[in-house]
């Protein structure tokens, strides 16, 4: 059995409490009984009091969540969440606080007892699709947290929320498309549904599509559409399986083999929107008219590629969630911040071709 902490108290000749005092309160003992208390639990190989327990008795734990839907990996190689969460962790390091990060699983039961057991002492949701059931164990649990979904972030003063108007932005970007012309085009998401084949979708509206930002870059994809006379039902949305440019190339692959091939592709994100430019630029498509492409988020690889896409602030927005978690304001609306966008124009988006 593993020496206990009345173990070493026994060793000694002192109470339990003069021994936890030695780890946690060592200004309550001498100088030399703390050091012989400390000698003799090293020397019996007591490892010293439980963290866990210890952070449960001290009601915090020194750590904050961060809730994402996808494998753990997605945090260290998508480009976005890399640049969100060096903003996340430098405003925990300010604060002397840590990270845990949470990927959710798809079974939504193995999903909240993730949420239920993560030892933190609140939560930065991050990307996790439909967020209710989040937000409803969190809450279950007593702990506060920050949204960077702008739906939530909507719903009420209680919500403490970071982000950007999605569906303002995403309609600034198509609004720049139309207005070189284009009107056969392609909308570009992740996982648009759940579990739909890679490819072509039809969707009755936007509104069933359930994650949020999705939903929000596709309906403002739609508006600026409307305003030039095409219709949803006249845009071609396909769905990538997964935030990935291989994904996305499967999406594309087979736009050029329609009969009326769309002349724009207007991604999600640009990771998206680089892989349709992979796809495109294949050797099966040579000969056939430029299709112009846009991204959303504008990540390094973006300038270099030339893509037109729109511009946020991903460090800065992860820094924010974390500093409102942390240490939230007094006013409740000051949990509200909405950041700014840029459209950035590129080489990637040009005139609609004339054949």
């Amino acid at each position: 059995m593993k020496p206990t902490l009345q173990a070493v108290a026994d060793a000694v000749g002192v109470s339990r409490s003069t021994v936890s005092n030695a780890y946690a309160r060592p200004d309550q003992l001498s100088a030399a009984l703390r050091q012989r208390i400390l000698d003799t639990a090293k020397a019996i190989g007591y490892p010293g009091p439980n963290p866990t327990a210890r952070s449960l008795r001290r009601g915090f734990v020194g750590a904050i969540g961060v809730l994402f839907t996808s494998q753990l990996s997605y945090a260290f190689t998508d480009p976005f969440a890399v640049r969100f969460l060096a903003g996340v962790s430098a405003a925990a390091e300010r604060h002397g606080t840590s990270l845990l990060l949470v990927p959710l699983s798809e079974s939504s039961a193995d999903a909240r007892t993730a949420v239920e057991n993560a030892a933190v002492d609140g939560f930065c949701v991050y990307c996790v699709g439909d967020e209710t059931w989040a937000l409803d164990a969190i809450r279950d649990r007593g702990l506060p947290f920050v949204t960077t979904a702008s739906r939530l972030g909507a719903a009420g003063r209680d919500i403490r929320y970071v982000g950007i108007d999605e569906r303002a932005a995403a309609r600034g970007i198509a609004a720049h498309v139309a207005a070189l012309g284009h009107r056969r085009v392609a909308l570009l998401g992740d996982t648009v549904l759940p579990d739909a084949p890679s490819g072509p979708l039809r969707l009755p509206t936007v509104d069933v599509v359930p994650r949020p930002t999705t939903h929000d870059r596709l309906a403002g994809f739609a508006d600026a559409f409307a305003e030039v006379g095409v219709a949803w039902p006249d845009l071609t949305v396909l769905t990538a399986r997964g935030n990935s440019r291989p994904a996305a190339a499967a999406a594309v692959a087979g736009l050029l083999d329609r009969p009326d091939p769309p002349t724009a592709v207007l991604a999600c994100s640009d990771v998206l929107a680089l892989g349709a430019l992979d796809a495109l630029a294949g050797p099966q498509h040579a000969g056939h008219p430029p299709i112009s492409v846009t991204g959303f988020d504008d990540i390094a690889e973006a300038a270099a590629a030339g893509l037109t896409t729109v511009r946020q602030p991903a460090e800065e927005r992860g820094r924010l969630a974390a500093e409102l978690l942390l240490d939230p304001p007094a006013d409740p609306d000051a949990g509200h911040i909405l950041l700014p966008t840029e459209l950035v124009v590129r080489t990637s988006t040009g005139p609609v071709p004339r054949s």
